[in-house]
């Protein structure tokens, strides 16, 4: 059979036996096993406290841009307070958390921290149940801990309105999914010492060959990242996650989508899905030198203000500031976070901008914002319980 007489890798004929070119792979991989040494060795120097609050950072952003490259939107704040809280992680009060976040945080934490725990059917079973807790998807119901049975027609992965959708892939019918899906688990499982393809090439195919697979009716594309998290940290050898792949590849995400609807359509040979994998997780390595500057400069400025007498007001909401808060801060928002008056935020306000910890924002507007002052954060490095 010749390419020409298939549509999708999973009917190739020496489907799934993926092939890639080593010498083209080499160098990229060797620049990314060189950044994660770089931010390991830099981790390695900080302190358990400091530690924890990079891998909260990461952890907090892989749960949400999880979500998002599927059109779900999370609440941040309850997404960090739910692994906090799992994490033992002090961060002062915690946001309230449904149980919609609190499955997917299950997942995310069971796939890293669990990473060396073999991957089963009951398993993935759990963490499909966990992303679905009320066995509806918006407004569809769904199987839920099992997988699809195509009785609505064949599992595909479609964009346009309904008069002219486009497909861009079509998955394996249901009825080889038992199959397909033990084979892959016991590719997943395979000791240490059977499998012929370097750790990270493996999270590379993990991802790819789940998401190809697309054996639940939905949730596919965030378990497949689970999964190739669960691979990273297997490669990493390490149950805390200090880097985010998936909010990398929300970053790119219609690059993703396009490398992904090509590679489906292709042949067995997947060097250049593998390519975009390392250069992505190369920028997701970067990304996390970029979050760990946030946490060290947040352990500065509580180093240096965590002495002064600040209500428990001012402590949250200048935590919610040093955490990334969108937009501009106002009065009204201010109330609003702190759950008080405006009277009351005005003078919180009006008392740190005193002391030189906040200022007026330059730009105009119908009302008065606030942010950070630059020379807030003093010298030093440390932490503060507070955080």
């Amino acid at each position: 059979m010749n390419r020409g007489e298939y549509t999708y890798i999973w009917q190739a004929p020496d489907w799934p036996v993926w092939r890639y070119d080593l010498s083209t792979l080499a160098a990229p991989m060797a620049e990314v096993s060189r950044a994660q040494g770089m931010l390991m060795g830099r981790l390695a120097d900080l302190g358990v406290g400091l530690r924890d609050q990079a891998c909260l950072a990461a952890l907090t952003d892989d749960v949400v841009k999880s979500s998002e490259i599927e059109g779900e939107h999370l609440n941040a704040h309850s997404v960090r307070s739910s692994i906090a809280r799992r994490l033992g992680v002090d961060i002062g009060a915690l946001a309230p958390v449904d149980r919609h976040v609190e499955g997917v945080v299950e997942m995310v934490l069971d796939a890293t921290a669990n990473g060396q725990a073999p991957v089963t059917r009951e398993r993935l079973f759990g963490w499909h149940a966990a992303l679905f807790p009320t066995g509806y998807s918006g407004l569809a119901k769904i199987n839920i801990a099992q997988w699809r049975d195509d009785s609505a027609g064949p599992m595909q992965v479609v964009s346009g309105p309904v008069s002219r959708q486009r497909v861009h892939f079509e998955a394996p019918p249901a009825a080889r999914l038992p199959a397909e899906t033990g084979r892959f688990i016991d590719w997943v499982n395979a000791a240490p010492a059977e499998p012929a393809e370097p750790p990270l090439i493996r999270a590379g195919l993990a991802h790819l060959w789940f998401v190809t697979l697309h054996p639940f009716d939905d949730g596919n594309g965030r378990i497949a990242r689970a999964i190739g998290d669960l691979m990273l940290a297997r490669a990493d050898g390490s149950p805390q996650r200090f880097y985010s792949l998936s909010a990398q590849i929300q970053r790119d995400r219609n690059a993703y989508y396009d490398i992904l609807e090509r590679t489906q359509k292709d042949s067995m040979d997947v060097t250049a899905w593998l390519s975009w994998f390392f250069e992505t997780l190369h920028r997701a390595v970067d990304q996390a030198q970029v979050t760990l500057d946030d946490v060290l400069a947040k352990a500065r400025f509580w180093q240096h203000w965590g002495m002064q007498a600040l209500n428990a007001r001012q402590v949250k909401v200048l935590n919610r500031l040093l955490d990334g808060f969108d937009g501009k801060l106002t009065t009204s928002k201010w109330a609003a976070i702190a759950k008080c008056s405006s009277d009351t935020a005005l003078r919180d306000i009006n008392d740190l901008a005193e002391r030189g910890v906040l200022r007026k924002t330059v730009a105009g507007g119908r009302s008065t914002s606030y942010e950070l002052n630059d020379a807030s954060s003093g010298a030093g490095a440390g932490g503060h319980g507070a955080g």
